[in-house]
């Protein structure tokens, strides 16, 4: 036992023990994340997200092309299908790169923020189940 611990002083290398041995609850300075600068979850992906939304978006256009050119329906809906699928896959993409940046950098700082930033991710999560 060191002369600090016997005399029941603050460790030094403990700097949220107060005199009396206790914790000091004093609220922490904000912590600054680079989500507080403008950098999304999908931030590193974007030249990805971005190639594989101009992929969806000329699966559009070929539909737009189908109906234009009279093309079987069945053939139309198969198409829609394939489209509709690659906006889910990329739109779970976006939620899951949001949990891990957005949401995780909510958590770090911790009070309100983090009960906004779980109650918006499960109302997307709703509107993704609707569709």
């Amino acid at each position: 036992m060191t002369t600090t611990e016997a005399a029941g002083l603050p460790d030094a290398g403990d700097p949220e023990q107060t005199a009396a041995g206790q914790i000091d609850h004093a609220p922490t300075a904000p912590v600054a994340t680079d989500h507080d600068h403008g950098v999304h979850g999908y931030h590193k992906q974007k030249t990805e997200h971005l190639k594989r939304l101009r992929r969806i978006e000329g699966q559009i256009r070929g539909l737009q092309r189908m109906v234009d050119e009279d093309t079987y329906c069945i053939d139309i809906l198969t198409q829609v299908s394939a489209s509709t699928k690659a906006l889910q896959s990329f739109a779970l993409q976006l939620l899951e790169e949001h949990l891990r940046h957005c949401v995780a950098d909510a958590a770090v700082k911790g009070g309100a923020e983090i009960d906004a930033k779980v109650e918006e991710a499960t109302k997307a999560i709703a509107r993704m189940m609707r569709t």
